[in-house]
């Protein structure tokens, strides 16, 4: 690097100084601790008010470059109470750290309203959390117009559809959502920079939006990385969450866009599942119920609406 160092530098001592401290600070070496570290359980339980099964899943955290799949924890007790004093087992038949509660598709968990209670107890360490059950507004429609986007490598499908979807915030300040894209039937949230929330119908507490249709970037995040073809089953799910799961994800959605010459030092989100013991060890993960409002189509040339250009 000290090779890139022009020659007008060195007409000028100052600026000499200065671009030979940046570019020399850049050799400095830094050991980080990434392997042994104490594995934390980490709590993925999003429910819902949708009839069917609703799941918990509960697995070890590992060290930041183990690429293997995460360690399942086995043989916890998990309940999930509501304010009105049910009682919701959840129970790991298969031994993969995954706990569900529900026989049949017509069970139905959760209620808009309701507040929820998780408690794990696993050997001696007892992890609670709490979440209320929001309100959603309905989604109105779903619709898609023809484009054309500039060529770029392994990006996909250059010419095709963008979706997007219309609904309006519930008048009230302060609703939050999570906006999902619904592929071929399923509510598909592949990377962490693709999260797409809302607070009323935009993006934050500052914009004056509640009560309004959401804003366009919002309606449209239900495309995210490629066009969609002729044919293509797209729709979206909007699910209801608390202020607090909308730091969580939006916190989720920095780190996971976080890197290059500024990126900041990666730390672990904030959780809301606690142990009961202060002195403890620490979980991950979040807990949250949500009501869903959603909606889907199939995308037929002939009733795109006009390309913008």
């Amino acid at each position: 690097m000290k090779n890139l160092i022009n020659k007008k530098y060195i007409k000028f001592p100052a600026l000499f100084a200065l671009a030979a401290l940046t570019l020399t600070s850049c050799e400095d070496v830094i050991n980080l601790e990434t392997a042994n570290g104490t594995p934390q359980l980490v709590a993925d339980g999003w429910l819902t008010n949708q009839a069917g099964q609703q799941s918990i899943t509960l697995s070890w955290s590992g060290a930041y470059f183990d690429n293997s799949t995460p360690k399942p924890v086995t043989g916890a007790v998990v309940t999930v109470t509501d304010d009105k004093g049910k009682v919701y087992n959840f129970e790991d038949a298969d031994g993969d750290g995954k706990y569900v509660w529900g026989k049949t598709n017509a069970d139905t968990l959760g209620h808009v309203g309701r507040t929820y209670s998780l408690k794990v107890v696993n050997g001696t360490d007892t992890f609670t959390s709490t979440s209320e059950l929001k309100r959603v507004p309905t989604v109105d429609s779903v619709v898609y117009r023809h484009e054309k986007w500039p060529f770029e490598p392994d990006k996909g499908p250059r010419e095709g559809y963008v979706a997007q979807f219309y609904a309006r915030d519930i008048e009230g300040v302060g609703d939050t959502y999570w906006i999902k894209p619904v592929i071929r039937g399923k509510a598909v949230v592949d990377k962490g920079e693709n999260i797409s929330i809302a607070y009323d119908a935009a993006f934050g507490a500052g914009a004056p939006s509640d009560g309004l249709i959401f804003i366009l970037p919002l309606r449209e995040s239900i495309t995210t990385d490629s066009l969609y073809s002729a044919g293509a089953e797209v729709g979206v799910e909007l699910h209801s969450i608390t202020y607090e799961a909308f730091e969580f994800l939006k916190q989720v959605s920095e780190q996971a866009a976080n890197g290059g010459l500024f990126a900041t030092p990666i730390a672990n989100v904030r959780s809301n599942v606690i142990n009961a013991d202060p002195n403890g060890p620490k979980a991950l993960g979040f807990f949250s119920a949500s009501a869903v409002s959603r909606k889907e189509t199939v995308i037929d040339p002939e009733k795109a609406r006009p390309d913008d250009n």
